[in-house]
């Protein structure tokens, strides 16, 4: 056993008398040298189960092995997606075994160094299973499972169980297969795993074993109604094999559990090495990070770039979306809270048992705040009452600092969107709109008609119905009609239609009704404001149908009376946040398909019935985002400005729409800066 190897150089050397003969080389070294793949895994089904276990172990497992067949005695009529079956035309449970060893050995065994049997209610833990093989010799003959005695049988012999999954070495399969056809009508059992024991022992002469060259087989017995998230036994997080699993949910969660397991420990011992380097760095122990592995909070340059705080209870939020000093915690942000709360109870128990134990009285004081180069961070003062090991009862406060770090991100597949889809600008236009039309209809013709950018324009007239009775006298369009007639003149091959409307109340959702069946279900429409710099593409690249809808946020310019004063004009200024601001409270802008707004309108009207005075209190927005099931996609865009103009907020509308529509006069005026000068000056004049 202690010889010393050597290796022998062997010349080459070919006889002149003999006539020279070409040897064929095999495409690839490792066919040549007689390597083999590592692991074949065969899976036994029914016919009652392949839809259901089956389909469970095909999603948890089959991808981290190299090849894996599933068999069966009689197959179903439709095989899922994605799995490989062998039916054999008999659900005896003794025969499919058979059969199955039979076929493994005829077309898998001289390519496959070992072979894992296992039932379709069974979980593996593949990446365990895989590197069990790694350690093990291939040119023993090796039956490795859970030993388990025959009944009334020979003590010392043992079998596989099979409900456990068992590894077969490729020299016992080629040993094995001469005996197949002998066992089968020789050896009566009921149970095929036992059947397989008996053959190899008889056959053969080879026990079943736990424990080989130093490698241990673990397995784990689930329970009836076992919860795998509360298994926390060694045995179960080392197990290969869990086993009897019942339905494919409890599938789903086992693998769910191991790989959280796994990912937790992998986690750990990450934190641990970082740990031992961190001292080895040039900042020392100091440039530790809290937690460790995540990216140091942010550190701002200046006064401006330091993120606040938003403060809240278990009851309220003192930072609310809407601008108001205090809201009532609900939704998404009180489930965020009650976890981060359960969270730190967690870590404080695991952190001080069996010791002290925690209960929560009272969150005192909570704050968070959202860092963008590590997630959200979380600073919580709890009124505790710590519990010790002999009773003893005490009320503490104690402050918990808790981050909940930024996932990987992960590229969302969208449809494919083309550039070469016709837009159909839709323009509402009132009679407070008329000074801004021939400044729209020039951008228009100098940005798409020259550009021939594929794109039509459809012109919304609303009259209010004091002016549609006086049409036929004085028209308050007719200088627009005029204009369009003077556009279609110049470009010969254009025609811009208008659809005229009688309305106090112009409602977005009443409006495009009427636009919508004038135009066919796969329209591009985008409607906009007589105050825009209209850019299509942006429309038709955030655009897809039947998937999403576009509502950009446009560019509002300040009012250039209070911003500039007479220092320079808009036109001549290129800082952004000098010149105005995104209006997040306009929606007047809209890029969509005509089918999915007729598919959100079906829904929306067998939802208020009869009742269209509701339609007045919504816009476009409100109906694709309660009645579509679209994705909306809310967007600053820069290349959609509006230059300012004071709008006419009607106050017929509803009040919510009223308020948004004055707030966005308000905060379109100036910035504060520019206000404070504004006001300053006026002081100052007043003062003189």
């Amino acid at each position: 056993g202690h010889e010393d190897f050597r290796p022998r150089i062997v010349p080459y050397y070919r006889d002149p008398n003999k006539p020279y003969k070409k040897v064929l080389r095999t495409r690839y070294i490792q066919t040549e040298l007689g390597f083999h793949e590592r692991l074949f895994v065969a899976v036994l089904t029914s016919k009652a189960t392949l839809n259901t276990l089956a389909v469970a172990v095909n999603k948890t497992v089959a991808h981290h092995f190299p090849r894996l067949l599933y068999f069966t005695g009689l197959r179903s009529a439709k095989v899922p997606h994605g799995m490989v079956l062998v039916a054999h035309g008999d659900e005896r449970p003794i025969w499919l075994m058979y059969e199955t060893m039979h076929y493994i050995h005829q077309h898998f065994g001289s390519d496959y160094d070992w072979f894992y049997i296992m039932q379709d209610d069974t979980y593996t833990q593949a990446e365990q299973v895989k590197a069990l093989v790694t350690h093990l010799s291939i040119n023993q003959d090796v039956y490795l499972g859970r030993a388990e005695e025959f009944i009334g049988g020979d003590e010392q012999a043992r079998y596989c169980h099979g409900g456990f999954g068992y590894l077969i070495s490729r020299s016992l399969l080629l040993k094995l297969h001469p005996h197949l056809d002998s066992c089968r009508n020789e050896i009566l059992s009921v149970r095929p795993d036992e059947w397989l024991g008996r053959c190899i022992i008889d056959f053969l002469g080879i026990t079943c074993v736990s424990q080989l060259q130093g490698q241990h087989y673990h397995t784990y017995e689930l329970a009836k109604n076992t919860e795998p998230e509360k298994e926390e036994e060694e045995e179960f997080q080392a197990a290969l094999a869990v086993h009897p699993v019942s339905d494919m949910t409890l599938m789903y969660r086992l693998d769910k559990q191991i790989q959280l397991d796994r990912a937790y420990q992998e986690i750990q011992d990450l934190q641990m090495q970082i740990r031992n380097l961190t001292s080895l760095t040039p900042a020392g122990e100091a440039g530790l990070t809290w937690p460790v592995g995540i990216n140091a909070p942010f550190l701002p340059k200046t006064r401006f770039e330091v993120i606040s705080w938003d403060y809240f209870t278990e009851q309220h939020l003192f930072s609310c979306p809407d601008g108001s000093p205090k809201c009532e915690l609900s939704g998404a942000s009180k489930a965020d809270v009650s976890e981060i709360i359960e969270s730190a109870l967690e870590q404080l128990n695991s952190r001080y048992q069996p010791l002290l134990r925690f209960s929560k009285r009272q969150l005192l004081n909570g704050y968070r705040r959202f860092d963008p180069t590590r997630g959200m961070e979380y600073t919580l003062d709890l009124l505790l009452e710590a519990v010790t090991q002999k009773g003893h009862r005490h009320v503490l406060a104690k402050r918990v600092s808790l981050v909940r770090p930024l996932s990987k991100v992960e590229i969302i597949p969208m449809p494919y969107v083309t550039e070469a889809t016709r837009v159909q600008l839709v323009l509402p236009l009132t009679v407070q709109d008329l000074d801004f039309v021939a400044n729209f209809l020039d951008m228009f013709a100098m940005n798409t008609l020259d550009t021939h950018d594929n794109a039509l324009l459809t012109l919304l007239f609303i009259y209010h119905p004091y002016d549609a009775q006086r049409v036929s006298q004085v028209d308050v369009f007719a200088g627009v009609k005029a204009m369009v007639g003077e556009l279609e003149k110049r470009y010969a091959e254009v025609k811009i239609p208008w659809i005229s409307v009688k309305t106090e109340v112009p409602s977005q959702v009443k409006l495009m009704d009427i636009v919508s069946k004038k135009h066919p279900v796969d329209t591009l429409f985008f409607l906009a404001s007589v105050w825009t710099e209209i850019n299509m593409d942006r429309c038709r690249m955030n655009t897809i149908n039947n998937w999403q809808v576009f509502f950009p946020v446009h560019f509002q310019e300040f009012n250039p009376a209070l911003v500039y004063r007479g220092e320079q004009t808009a036109s001549s200024s290129t800082d952004f946040l000098r010149d105005g601001h995104f209006d997040r409270h306009s929606f007047a802008e809209a890029c969509f398909y005509n089918s999915d707004y007729m598919t959100a309108r079906t829904k929306l009207a067998a939802d208020i019935l009869d009742r269209d005075e509701v339609l007045e209190s919504m816009e476009l927005f409100d109906v694709f985002l309660h009645y579509s099931g679209l994705h909306l996609f809310r967007a600053v865009e820069p290349g959609l400005v509006q230059k300012y103009a004071l709008r006419s907020c009607n106050p017929r509308l509803s009040e919510e729409l009223y308020h948004r529509c004055v707030l966005s006069n308000l905060e379109g005026l100036a910035s504060r800066s520019h206000l404070a000068m504004a006001l300053f000056e006026q002081e100052q004049a007043n003062s003189t």
